[in-house]
């Protein structure tokens, strides 16, 4: 759970910093400002996995994410993409470790 939701996650930051890239030529400084806190926290928000804070970090980023779309109209498609990903990331995530854990309480044989 915690490999998928790193890499949501770190590839949402390239993703934010490419478009401040982008907008920085068209948009002010505030704007610009914004979205790098937004990566900023995206990247705090990796390091912060290993608890429950981590995920809700996460989960809250995605609705800024989304709406910097007002500022890049690309990240109105590649934000709502990315938060299928995180939700997918936990669901799939979920599965995986109560698999895991399912085969490690299996005895193995001698």
């Amino acid at each position: 759970m915690k490999v998928l939701g790193s890499a949501v996650l770190t590839m949402e930051a390239f993703v934010m910093g490419f478009a401040i890239l982008f907008a920085s030529k068209s948009h002010s400084g505030v704007s610009l400002i914004i979205g790098g806190v937004i990566a900023l926290l995206l990247l705090t928000a990796v390091g912060f996995l290993r608890s429950r804070a981590g995920w809700i970090l996460g989960s809250i980023l995605q609705i800024p994410l989304i709406g910097y779309g007002i500022v890049a109209t690309t990240l109105y498609f590649l934000g709502t993409l990315f938060a299928g990903l995180w939700v997918t990331a936990i669901v799939i995530g979920r599965k995986g470790e109560a698999a895991r854990a399912a085969f490690l309480s299996q005895e193995k044989p001698k």
